[in-house]
């Protein structure tokens, strides 16, 4: 079940914001065990992952759930929002955010997913994806366009009732690849049976355990989880960022205020984000 500070309380005004890229300095720390133990106490059905020190404004940064806020030494609150550091210009709270959602590529089932290489297949994904996803049929038809790329398709049948059956019905047909793009590209209906062993249920657990809560959602080479339709223009930028960052080069600070490239997780939106329902 997830969490959401809005079920159980109201946050204060982000008056919190007043001094948060102050560098100067700040009392003694207290303790993050004992931090940690007062916010338990006082959300105790929240889901505390971690939670440290951060250089800012003497503020504790605390992940719950999958999200990351902020509180003070004596957990009196919580503020949801981006710390940004005005001298590098870098929204330390969204850096934070990738790290925290990354999924290591060597922990992904690759062996259990579809795999489609295009051209000389140099450029990794693999997306979680549900049959049924009319987000995941827009991206698949704009992968369709790029050139030396593999995508493996993790299964991901989280939006209808049928969408196990189909996604049993895909891992099952000898041609695995061809009948998921000519369904998902071609809207061609899905056919066969679906009595060979999948692994369909081994990729839904490794899904709730990562909190993926929605498809599509794409994990790249590095680890960086993007959830939603990514636009084209954005993967091949963030192809080309990951080349640099792998030449040694720097890729430089992430922009303030960037808009999040995914949105929502599990309703429906418009183009450019957020994962399909």
């Amino acid at each position: 079940m997830s969490f959401s500070l809005g079920d159980t309380m109201k946050l204060p005004a982000l008056l919190a914001a007043i001094g948060l890229t102050a560098l100067a300095a700040f009392p003694a720390a207290a303790d993050e065990a004992a931090v940690k133990a007062e916010l338990k106490k006082r959300i105790p059905e929240a889901p505390i992952d971690s939670l440290h020190r951060v250089p800012y404004g003497g503020l504790y940064e605390a992940v719950i759930g999958g999200e990351i806020y902020y509180t003070n030494e004596k957990a009196e609150f919580l503020v949801a929002g981006s710390i940004i550091d005005l001298k590098t210009k870098e929204n330390i709270t969204e850096t934070r955010m990738r790290q925290v959602n990354a999924i290591g590529w060597n922990t992904l089932p690759l062996d259990s997913a579809i795999k489609i290489t295009r051209g000389n297949g140099s450029r990794k994904v693999a997306i979680f994806e549900d049959p049924n996803c009319g987000y995941c049929k827009r991206l698949e038809r704009d992968l369709m366009t790029m050139s030396d790329i593999t995508v493996y398709v993790l299964l991901y049948p989280i939006l209808s009732p049928d969408s196990v059956e189909k996604s049993k019905q895909i891992w099952c047909s000898a041609d695995r690849g061809k009948v998921w793009l000519d369904h998902m590209v071609r809207d061609a209906a899905i056919s066969g049976d679906a009595k060979c062993s999948t692994p369909v249920d081994k990729i839904l657990a490794l899904g709730q355990a990562k909190r993926v809560q929605g498809t599509p959602t794409i994990i790249f080479e590095n680890g960086d989880r993007v959830p939603g339709a990514m636009p084209l223009a954005d993967i091949e930028k963030k192809f080309a960022q990951m080349k640099v960052a792998s030449s040694g080069a720097p890729e430089g600070a992430v922009p303030m205020f960037a808009p999040p490239a995914g949105g929502a997780a599990v309703s429906p939106a418009p183009a450019n984000a957020p994962a399909s329902k």
